[in-house]
């Protein structure tokens, strides 16, 4: 049986990647006069926590300033998305899961500000019964940690949930898990999401392909 549905956030319930871009466009410039490129962000950026990004991203700073630069970066992005669309066939996702009462989890490595934000800005607060983000839990995604973590809030096993992810960190994360993982190909190819682990990438939650899937698992067969 399907008894959980977990989702990552950006990039998955809504498409945000290039807002982000831009906000640490804007972080870079106004700190270094250092410049990102599509490219930069795709490979070293997107998906993953502020944590050891930051760390990474200004090697100098000290760990207090890193917070400051983060938080600055988040704060730009929000005024960035004062509404958000949410992925086609999301809302149609979301009404059949509630119907049919299966769980939902948001398990997201952005902190805890975004994701209230973003869901508000979506309409989508109520939707969810759990909201889980990296800066809370002892470690983030790639980890399985994070999804581990939504299954046992959901009181669900790996076999019975679906996740959703746009990016390789997330991929890993969920597939590490053991759940079956939807890569939505929102920030990176479909070929770089099965080899990180997705067992089926679409484009949207309108797939035929995910409809068929959610099919098989409520009907109680094994997907693979």
């Amino acid at each position: 049986m399907l008894t959980a549905l977990l989702f990552d956030l950006d990039g998955t319930l809504t498409d945000t990647d290039t807002l982000h871009l831009q906000a640490f466009r804007q972080l870079l410039r106004e700190h270094d006069g250092r410049e990102l490129t599509q490219a930069q962000f795709d490979a070293q950026i997107s998906g993953r926590a502020n944590g050891p990004l930051f760390a990474e991203l200004f090697a100098q700073a000290s760990a207090a300033e890193c917070l400051v630069l983060a938080d600055r970066k988040e704060a730009l992005f929000r005024e960035l998305a004062p509404a958000l669309e949410p992925m086609p066939g999301l809302v149609r996702l979301l009404e059949h899961a509630q119907a049919n009462g299966i769980g939902m989890c948001v398990v997201t490595n952005a902190p805890r500000l975004n994701a209230e934000h973003m869901l508000a800005a979506m309409g989508l607060e109520a939707r969810f019964e759990h909201v889980l983000v990296a800066e809370e839990l002892a470690r983030p995604k790639p980890d399985p940690l994070p999804y581990l973590t939504g299954l046992e809030r959901l009181g669900a096993e790996a076999g019975q949930a679906l996740a959703f992810e746009d990016s390789l960190p997330g991929v890993k994360a969920a597939s590490g898990a053991g759940i079956f993982t939807v890569g939505i190909a929102t920030t990176q190819t479909p070929e770089r999401l099965l080899a990180a682990g997705a067992s089926l990438v679409v484009d949207d939650f309108d797939d035929p392909r995910l409809w068929a899937v959610i099919a098989q698992m409520e009907a109680g067969r094994l997907v693979k």
